[in-house]
């Protein structure tokens, strides 16, 4: 099972078993947002991270 996670040059966030989930909480650690339309938007230097 694959899980994801954002990371910051500051900060790493929890992993998550879904990349949607994954993306919800970015905003926690500063790594991105969800716009109106419910796009993903991460910010300069946002990485995501994945592991089995």
């Amino acid at each position: 099972m694959t899980q994801y996670r954002f990371r910051t040059a500051r900060r790493s966030g929890k992993w998550y078993p879904s990349l949607d989930q994954a993306q919800r909480m970015a905003h926690a650690i500063g790594a991105g947002f969800l716009d109106p339309h419910g796009q993903f938007v991460a910010y300069r230097g946002t990485v995501l991270e994945l592991r089995d």
